[in-house]
């Protein structure tokens, strides 16, 4: 899995569901950073960092936990957390093994 196109996968589902309106929004409120870096992100072609991965993970799961109270919502809140776990495999990926016995 690429780190840019889960965080491109991530920001069109927030703004297909209107919870995000522009890339600085989703810079801002979802990957924590300055209003510029997700544009700069796809304009240089680069990778988020695994820094900023783990954020918006940890973010949408929040915020998925949260939908998921809703029945209504459920399905809804599923996604994010669904979309979470994405993040979180890549950070578990990009992990350094520890040798604990030597």
């Amino acid at each position: 899995m690429i780190k840019n196109v889960v965080i491109l996968e991530i920001f069109d589902f927030l703004k297909q569901r209107g919870i995000v309106s522009s890339e600085s929004e989703f810079s801002e409120g979802w990957l924590g950073q300055c209003d510029s870096y997700y544009r700069g992100l796809r304009f240089k072609r680069g990778e988020p960092s695994i820094g900023v991965v783990a954020i918006c993970g940890s973010r949408m799961r929040r915020a998925g936990e949260q939908i998921i109270a809703s029945p209504r919502h459920a399905h809804v809140g599923r996604h994010f957390l669904e979309l979470s776990e994405k993040c979180l495999q890549l950070v578990n990926e990009d992990a350094v093994e520890l040798e604990l016995i030597s």
